[in-house]
C-alpha cells in the first residue's frame, strides 16, 4: 500500500500535506527478514501500467526483497492515511483499499508453483483475507499450494474491524486458513476476533496476567493441534507514547516469557508487530533455542518502535545488541 500520513504528529490535513511511504504486512515482515540477513520473495497483485505499483517494487528491490514474482492485473493501488498519536492521543487509520488490484484478484490469479519455487517458508496476514471475498479466496489457495510444497506456514492474524466489510466475520473466515498453519502470530484481541477464542486477560489495567496468556495459548493450540507454534505479543498501552512491550511463545510443552520493554517515547509503533513477526521467523531460521527467537523477536519490534513508517530498517547487530543488554541510546561513534 501507499501510506499517507501527516508530517511528524499533526493531524489529518492540519498543515497541507503527506508524507508518503509505502508499507503493509507482509511487504513489512519481507523486508525486515531482508534487512536481518534473510532471503525473502514478497508476492501480490499491483495495477498494470502504474508508476506508484512501479515505484513499490522499486523500493522492496533496495531493500534487498525478491519481487520478480509479482503479478500485474486491473485495479488500482491501495492507500491507507495513519495519523500518528501523541501521549493521551490515539493514532487513526483510514484504509482505502476498495478496488485494490489484490481487491479484485481471486483463486487463479498466482501462479502458485512459479511463485512459490524455492520457498521453504510462507507468511500470511489476517489483513490480506479481510480485503475481500476475493482476496479471501486467493489466500485459502495460497496456504493450499503452500502446504503441498511442504513449505513452513505462518499466519499473523491481525485482526482489522474497518477491513472486515465484505460480508463475512474473521471468525468465519481465519478459522479455515490457521488450520493449515504451523506457527500462528496473535494479541488477545486476534484470538478472540478472528479465531473465536476469548482471553481472559486483563489488558486494561496495565497489569499482565501471565497465566491467563498461557491458558489462552493452549487455548489456540488444543482448536487447531496442527500449530507446533503459537507466539502472542504483550502490549501494555498506558498511552499512545508509552508502552509495556513483551511476548509469550508455547510449543504445546513449554510456556516462555520474553523480556519485557518500557517503551516510553514512541516514535511509530505501526508495523511493530510485523517487525516482530519478521524478527520471530529469522530467530526460528538461524538461532539455536525457541528462547532466543522470542527475544530477539521483541527486541526486533521494540526498536521498530523507534523508526518512523511501515519499514524495520533494523541490521542483525542493532537487534543482538539490545539483546544483550544495550538499549542506552548512547551516541555510536
Amino acid at each position: 500500500m501507499l501510506r499517507l500520513a501527516p508530517p511528524g504528529f499533526e493531524r489529518f490535513l492540519q498543515s497541507p500535506q503527506f508524507v508518503a511511504t509505502f508499507g503493509g504486512g507482509e511487504a513489512n515482515v519481507a523486508v525486515a527478514l531482508a534487512q536481518l540477513g534473510a532471503s525473502s520473495r514478497f508476492l501480490t497483485i499491483l495495477p498494470e501500467n502504474n508508476p506508484i505499483a512501479d515505484a513499490f517494487v522499486g523500493e522492496l528491490r533496495r531493500f534487498g526483497v525478491d519481487a520478480s514474482r509479482i503479478v500485474r492485473g486491473p485495479g488500482r493501488f491501495g492507500v491507507y492515511y495513519v495519523e500518528t498519536g501523541a501521549n493521551q492521543r490515539s493514532s487513526k487509520v483510514v484504509y482505502d483499499r476498495a478496488d485494490s488490484a489484490i481487491a479484485l484478484a481471486g483463486p487463479g490469479a498466482i501462479d502458485w508453483s512459479t511463485a512459490l519455487a524455492g520457498a521453504s517458508s510462507f507468511h500470511i496476514t489476517g489483513i490480506t483475507p479481510a480485503i475481500s471475498e476475493s482476496a479471501a479466496g486467493l489466500s485459502l489457495e495460497a496456504l493450499c499450494a503452500a502446504r503441498a510444497q511442504g513449505a513452513t506456514i505462518s499466519i499473523d492474524l491481525n485482526f482489522r474491524k474497518n477491513l472486515w466489510k465484505w460480508g463475512k466475520r474473521a471468525d468465519q473466515v481465519m478459522p479455515e486458513l490457521a488450520k493449515l498453519a504451523d506457527i500462528c502470530i496473535a494479541n488477545e484481541e486476534d484470538c478472540q476476533q478472528a479465531l473465536g477464542i476469548h482471553a481472559d486477560a486483563d489488558v486494561e489495567s496495565g497489569k499482565l496476567d501471565h497465566e491467563a496468556y498461557a491458558r489462552l495459548a493452549a487455548q489456540v493450540t488444543a482448536a487447531f493441534p496442527n500449530l507446533k507454534l503459537v507466539a502472542i505479543t504483550l502490549r501494555e498501552s498506558y498511552s499512545a507514547s508509552h508502552n509495556g512491550w513483551s511476548a509469550c511463545l508455547w510449543d504445546g510443552k513449554e510456556f516462555r516469557l520474553s523480556r519485557r520493554y518500557d517503551i516510553t517515547h514512541i516514535v511509530d509503533r505501526v508495523g511493530g508487530g510485523d517487525a516482530f513477526a519478521g524478527g520471530l521467523l529469522y530467530g526460528l531460521n538461524f538461532l539455536s533455542s525457541h528462547q532466543e527467537a522470542l527475544e530477539f523477536a521483541v527486541a526486533a519490534s521494540c526498536l521498530k518502535h523507534s523508526v518512523p513508517g511501515d519499514f524495520s530498517r533494523l541490521t542483525f547487530e542493532e537487534v543482538m545488541a539490545l539483546v544483550k543488554g544495550g538499549g542506552s541510546g548512547r551516541v555510536q561513534r
